[in-house]
Parts: structure tokens; sequence; C-alpha cells
């Protein structure tokens, strides 16, 4: 039996406690099956934590977190908090969470299964050997620099600063290298060096460090243009790295190359093996409670947490061939169903995934 490890779970809101619950019976079938240990704690995170605690991020939640091997994280937000203030927002609470725990990269993986090509919006000889991970830096940028209104010749301005230094930098580029190194060996770094001074800075950064990794192919593409070639030729992407707002945009762009973005897990990890899990999808609280969700994103999401954190190699590959499998028999969840009718549900899609894992 492997050493326990000690899981924080968060559902969150919406669709979060129906998907989790699904990651959750996977993880305890692995346990049977490859003699792994876990530990479940819960703790309130989001909309429910306003409302239940007065805060998005409660301090016994974030204890439950900094106590843990790993995090998985279902979704938060939904219209009921739109109005609230910025501190009562669920989107604020993330972006919390994440200084707290030291989280300075997201990780996406998108790869399209062959069996789903004709999910996507683009043509299937298009999407053919898509295969990429967008690397985003998480904890600078526009959304952490200072944010003022002032009076102007105009009128009121608006004011977001964009502030990056080099060790920031430096953290995510060195962590997409070594992605890239266990890969195909291609890295595109993502910029707007041709205007900003941020993205000047950036790309200095990445070339200084590009010698150190002489087996990896560096690109340089500006951000209008990965957004571009993203849906011209995906095929041609391995690692894609990129600063904070550009990695949101692009992320959610390369989630929908796959039909769905019920279908995309990611991580956020920080300096050693800790990490936090989540599928790339919101909470979508118009479906919440009907049992229609699709969970294989936050499945995905656990067979992350088992290669980047715990070195569960085997395992995590069992959680992925059992989701081939099922996709394979020809089992959708509505989302991704072309017959809308012969949909399965949530819990009937873990079920399915669970009774397809073998050691």
């Amino acid at each position: 039996m492997a050493e326990t490890k000690k899981i924080a779970v968060i559902a969150g809101d919406g669709i979060g406690p129906e998907v989790v619950a699904e990651a959750i019976k996977v993880m305890k079938k692995t346990e049977e099956l490859f003699g792994l240990s876990f530990e479940f704690e819960h703790g309130l995170f989001g909309g429910i934590a306003i409302d239940e605690k007065g805060t998005p991020l409660p301090q016994e939640t974030l204890d439950i977190c900094k106590n843990a091997d790993a995090v998985l994280l279902g979704a938060v937000g939904g219209p009921k908090w739109d109005n609230n203030s910025k501190e009562l927002r669920p989107e604020t609470g993330l972006l919390g969470i994440r200084k707290e725990l030291g989280l300075f990269s997201n990780i996406r993986p998108a790869n399209v299964f062959d069996c789903l090509r004709e999910a996507s919006t683009l043509k299937p000889e298009v999407l053919e050997g898509t295969d990429l991970i967008v690397v985003r830096e998480l904890t600078g940028g526009i959304y952490f620099g200072e944010k003022f209104r002032r009076e102007g010749e105009h009128g009121e301005e608006a004011v977001d600063t964009c502030v990056y230094n080099v060790a920031e930098v430096e953290r995510i580029v060195r962590q997409a290298f070594d992605i890239a190194q266990k890969r195909r060996k291609h890295l595109t770094s993502v910029d707007k060096a041709n205007v900003l001074e941020t993205s000047r800075l950036w790309r200095e950064v990445v070339n200084r460090i590009a010698p150190e990794y002489p087996d990896v192919e560096l690109e340089h593409v500006l951000v209008d243009n990965c957004a571009m070639q993203l849906l011209r030729r995906p095929a041609s992407f391995d690692v894609i790295v990129t600063e904070n707002m550009f990695g949101d945009i692009l992320s959610d762009e390369a989630a929908m190359l796959t039909g769905s973005i019920g279908m995309l897990s990611s991580a956020s990890l920080g300096e050693g093996s800790f990490g936090l899990y989540e599928p790339v999808h919101g909470s979508a609280p118009d479906i919440a409670g009907q049992g229609i969700s699709n969970p294989i994103a936050t499945i995905l999401s656990v067979a992350l947490m088992y290669r980047l954190t715990f070195g569960y190699e085997a395992a995590a590959q069992a959680i992925e061939d059992a989701v081939s499998e099922v996709l394979n028999s020809g089992h959708r969840t509505g989302d991704i169903a072309v017959d809308k009718s012969s949909a399965v549900g949530t819990t009937e899609m873990g079920d399915l995934i669970v009774a397809a894992l073998k050691a």
C-alpha cells in the first residue's frame, strides 16, 4: 500500500459537487487497483463559502489546502454573486488561493480524441494530430497590478497596471522548457513585444534561458497571430508559454478545439510537487442539479494530479485509457453528443469510466 496522500476537496458551486463526486469515485477505484491510499478533507470555497462564511476563501479552507498534498477543485461562481463587491466575488477567492498557495503556473492540455473530432466546429483535417499544452503564468501581470480610477481630461479614467519582473518570467519559462523537453521538444513563447514593454522583458528572459535547453526548438509568436494559428494549424503547437491574461484567453480558445470545454483538465502548480487540479469549465449554474454535466474534465484532472504531483504514471495512464475506451464505445454526455437523445448522465459516465479502469 502506498503512503496515504491528503487531498483537499473543494467542490465549489454549480456543477462542481457533481463532477467532483465522479472524480473521487475514480480515485477510490484506483486505490483498489494500484494500491494507492488517499485521505479526503472537504472545504467550502467560492459562492457557497460567501453564503455560509461571508468570504469566498475561509481561513479553515485555506488551512485544509496548505496541509494537503494536492487540491481537487470543482468550479466556482455564478450569476447569483455577479453584483457583489470585489471582496465578495467567487473569482476573488480564486486569485487569493493562487497567491496563498504559491501557484504561479497553470497547465492546460488540449488534445483531440479521434472519436470526438465531429464535436468540434473545426474541420477534422485541421484538428488531426492536435495535442498541445498551454503554460500560463498565474500570479503576475495585469490581473494583479495596481488598479485605480481618476479624473482625466475627458472624464473618469480607469487604469490597470501590468507588471512583470525577471524572476516571475524565469520560473514559468523554465517550467515550460522542462515540460517541452519531456514532450515533442518545441516551445512557443507568446507575447506582444511589438507594443508592450512587459512583453519585451519577457522575450529577453526567454532568449537568455533558451541556450540551457539546446534540444528544445523555440519560436516567438505575437499573441494575436497565435490566436489565429490555433484555429488555422493547431497540430503544429506542442507547448505554449505566455503571461497571465494572454494565457487566460488562449487556453480557453485551445479548449474549444476539442469540441467541448467539458473535456479539458488543468493543473495550477507552484514550487515542488504541490498542485491544485480543476476542470477548465465553469460552474454552469444553468444545468446544475440536473445530472447532465460532463465529469470527464475533472476525472482527467485527477490523471494530471497523479502524474505531476504524485508520479503515479501507471494510474494516470489507466484513467486516460479508460476515458478513451468509454468514448470509443460511443458513450457521450449531452455536451459532446451528436444525438442528444442517447446521451448519458453525469453519474452514468462516471460509472462507465470506473468500470473501464484496468490495472
